[in-house]
């Protein structure tokens, strides 16, 4: 929604990429086509297949270009290599080849007989439509990745042309409906200044890509298209969610010095990124990153990061009918191990289920694999116990060339590990007899501890589990039974009620009487107000999103542990969110 302030508007949306960005407004049109549809003869058939073959071996070797050109403009611009970036653009390669979508517009031509645009849409519809009845936010999310590989199918069989965007002028903000990852790739930061879009979420590629390319981004705003014309001046605050169209002077003033504070702060915390997260009496912290793509790989070791808490291995599965082999999994690992440099990495076995899918892995499996309450997780992994030992053959290989440990998640009985481990030490015996190197000691195995029978079961989990890892963001989910999704109950969403943080302290009490590590990875671990609460539950070990290590990193170094303990025994012992929420604001400000 959009409100009148001065002669300025301002109109609110999702920042995803923090920062602020004024420049001049360069309006994308979404490129929508009208697709000719017409009825063929059988002998025109494989004529037209032919222009299909074409148009396909056009568009590839197009987001090969793009993908070369986005390797060379994040080399010199964004400090990123090609493999992290690419990776994006590789999966519309890959849809590219015999995909699904190739395949049916193929098998349309032939048994509709109709013509290769109108078979292209015929088909993106119904993959689409299928994604759509799954109810399956990972899938609907897709659906983009799928209209844009589509669209640039009936680009090249209509010659349509659409302006590039590494042709705008510089200083420009790019507004649109939504823009794809192949949009994003064409940007260049030295032009283009920020984003907006009145489309998109926190986890579409836009957001992640304009993260790579330090550009400020706001998606997901309402009605935007509807107040803005190129040309006009925007102001983009990534950071606060909001979109100002032809700001007045007061507020560009305002939205200023707030950038300048920005940097200025951004720049005091990067000279901590060398520097040991040492408490003021002397303990020291281990700060990890929780890694999602391989693109963040970049800010993981500009932060200076302990290694890698959080490896989610579902990155992939993104974007394809098929499950990835072995050898691709392995190839994938090694690369994110050797670029670690010695650093220890956690990788977590595929959590699939709930609102997380992949078509080759849970299709077979119906609702009970769509619901958070279902087959998910570690649960789902030993169910195909195939696919386990595929994905524990490629950790053991990439194992071999650095430090690893393997998490399994959604764990709630010993069982569960137990069986695991089984299948852990069958994959190190099929690779011993392929003569294949692996660590001669296997990778230690550990639970993730999100389910409040797991935490309440941490004593015997901690018998078979070589280490813990608390998500804090599933377990206050499952604890308080909301669901963040639902803009009824999400303001009810609250780590820091009672119930949930007593969880926390049962499962760090039972891995120190058991002596093994345990570390906390959800939000509550990146979050500064909470860093002294996790401390003084007993936690050394901290996993988060790369960008907020920084911030946390500062508050460890002025803090007293020994103060941080006797607020955390304070804090268990209330009853009341707000009187526990208070208690951490004061030991905050006075400490």
């Amino acid at each position: 929604m959009s409100e009148e302030r001065a002669s300025d508007r301002v109109i609110a949306g999702l920042g995803v990429s923090p920062g602020i960005g004024i420049g001049t407004i360069h309006v994308r049109e979404s490129g929508a086509l009208d697709v000719p549809e017409y009825s063929i003869t059988g002998s025109q058939v494989p004529d037209e297949q032919k222009r299909l073959k074409n148009a396909v071996d056009r568009a590839r070797r197009q987001m090969a270009r793009l993908r070369s050109k986005a390797r060379g403009r994040l080399n010199t611009t964004a400090n990123l290599t090609s493999n992290e970036f690419g990776y994006l653009l590789d999966a519309y390669i890959h849809m590219l080849k015999d995909s699904r979508l190739v395949r049916g517009a193929r098998d349309r031509i032939a048994d509709d007989r109709i013509n290769a645009e109108a078979a292209v849409q015929a088909e993106v519809v119904a993959i689409v439509r299928e994604f759509d009845a799954m109810h399956d936010a990972y899938l609907a999310a897709r659906s983009e990745d799928i209209r844009e590989v589509g669209k640039r199918l009936v680009n090249h069989l209509t010659k349509a042309s659409v302006r590039p965007l590494s042709t705008v002028p510089k200083g420009s903000v790019i507004v649109a409906e939504e823009l794809t990852p192949a949009d994003t790739a064409q940007l260049d930061p030295r032009k283009v200044v920020a984003i907006a879009t009145q489309v998109g979420g926190a986890q579409s590629h836009t957001a992640i890509m304009a993260q790579a390319l330090g550009l400020p981004a706001v998606l997901g705003a309402s009605g935007l298209l509807a107040t803005i014309k190129s040309g006009d001046q925007i102001l983009v605050d990534g950071d606060m969610g909001q979109i100002v169209v032809n700001p007045t002077e007061q507020s560009l003033e305002l939205f200023q010095r707030r950038r300048n504070d920005h940097l200025r702060e951004k720049k005091r915390l990067n000279r901590l990124a060398k520097q040991r997260a040492v408490t003021r009496d002397g303990v020291e912290i281990s700060l990890q990153a929780n890694v999602e793509l391989p693109l963040e790989m970049a800010n993981v070791a500009q932060v200076g990061a302990n290694g890698i808490g959080l490896l989610r291995s579902e990155f992939m599965f993104m974007n394809r009918p098929t499950m990835p082999s072995e050898d691709e999994q392995f190839e994938a690992f090694r690369s994110l191990i050797e670029r670690s440099e010695g650093a220890p990495v956690t990788i977590r076995t595929a959590d699939f289920g709930g609102n997380k899918s992949a078509a080759g892995l849970v299709g077979e499996f119906g609702e009970s694999a769509s619901s958070t309450l279902g087959l998910r997780g570690v649960r789902l992994s030993l169910a195909r116990p195939e696919f386990l030992e595929t994905q524990f053959r490629a950790i053991l290989r990439a194992a071999a060339y650095g430090d690893v440990r393997i998490l399994l998640p959604m764990v709630t009985t010993v069982s569960e590990v137990r069986t695991a481990r089984e299948i852990l030490a069958r994959a190190a015996r099929r690779l011993h007899r392929r003569n294949i190197p692996i660590p001669i000691a296997l990778p230690p195995l550990g639970s993730m501890i999100e389910v409040p029978g797991a935490a309440l079961a941490s004593d015997a989990l901690a018998q078979v589990s070589d280490f813990f890892a608390i998500g804090s963001n599933d377990l206050t989910m499952y604890t308080l039974a909301i669901d963040r999704g639902d803009e009824r109950v999400a303001h009810l969403y609250n780590p820091l009620h009672p119930g949930v943080l007593r969880l926390i302290q049962f499962a760090v009490a039972a891995a120190l009487r058991a002596r093994i590590p345990v570390s906390v990875c959800g939000e509550i671990a990146g979050d500064p107000r909470y860093t002294g609460l996790m401390l003084g539950l007993g936690l050394r070990e901290l996993s988060m999103t790369a960008t907020n290590l920084p911030r946390v990193k500062k508050c460890i170094l002025d803090l007293n542990l020994v103060a941080a303990n006797r607020r955390a025994q304070m804090v268990m012992e209330q009853m009341d969110p707000m009187r526990i929420q208070a208690l951490i604001e004061e030991f905050n400000e006075g400490d």
